[in-house]
C-alpha cells in the first residue's frame, strides 16, 4: 500500500458519506412539495412491490401539492393505501383520476423537530467520515510495519487530517443549507 492509494480510498469513502447525507436530506420534507417524499413508499403492483414512481406519474404542479396520476386507473386505491400506510404524514385525496397530496405548512415546533432529525443524519455522516480516517490511519500504521518510511506515514496522516477537515466543512455547508431551508417560512 502506498500513500496515494490509502488517501484515495479514504477520500472515496468520505465522499460516499457526504453523498449519502445529501440523499437522506432530500427525503426530509421542508414544507415544500417534492416527489422525493414518496421515495420510500412501495405499492403492491400485480404481486410485486414497486415504488410509486414506477406505477404512476408523480408531478409537482405548485409548491404545496404533489399530483400522482396512475398509468392504470385500477392502481388508485393501492397507491392511496400505500401512502396512508407509509406514515409520511400526508393524507391523499382521490378524485377518481388522480391523487393529490397537499403539503401542510410547517409549525415552528415541527421545524425544530426536522432540524433535530437533520442534525442526527449529519452526525451519522460525521461518524462515517471519522471511521474512514481511522481506517486509513490503521492502513498507514500497517504499511509502516511492512516497510513504509515513518516520515512518509506521518505525512500521509497529516494529509488525511486535511482531507477530513475538507469533507467536514462540506458536510457543515450541506447541513447549514438544509437547516436554512427548513427554518425559512
Amino acid at each position: 500500500m502506498d500513500t496515494k492509494t490509502i488517501l484515495n480510498d479514504a477520500s472515496a469513502r468520505m465522499q460516499k458519506a457526504i453523498d449519502h447525507l445529501e440523499e437522506e436530506l432530500l427525503n426530509v420534507r421542508a414544507g415544500k412539495a417534492s416527489p422525493n417524499v414518496l421515495n420510500g413508499v412501495m405499492v403492491d403492483y400485480f404481486g410485486s412491490q414497486m415504488p410509486v414512481s414506477g406505477t404512476a406519474s408523480v408531478t409537482v404542479p405548485d409548491a404545496k401539492t404533489i399530483l400522482i396520476q396512475p398509468w392504470d386507473k385500477n392502481m388508485l386505491r393501492p397507491i392511496e393505501k400505500a401512502i396512508i400506510d407509509s406514515n409520511i404524514g400526508l393524507t391523499p385525496s382521490n378524485n377518481g383520476e388522480t391523487i393529490r397530496l397537499t403539503i401542510p405548512p410547517l409549525t415552528e415546533e415541527r421545524r425544530k423537530e426536522l432540524v433535530k432529525q437533520v442534525r442526527a443524519e449529519a452526525e451519522t455522516a460525521r461518524i462515517s467520515l471519522r471511521n474512514a480516517r481511522r481506517e486509513a490511519v490503521d492502513a498507514f500504521k500497517k504499511a509502516q510495519k511492512e516497510g513504509m518510511p515513518e516520515d512518509e506515514s506521518k505525512d500521509g496522516e497529516t494529509q488525511l487530517q486535511k482531507l477530513l477537515e475538507k469533507f467536514s466543512k462540506a458536510l457543515d455547508e450541506v447541513l447549514a443549507k438544509k437547516e436554512k431551508e427548513i427554518m425559512t417560512v
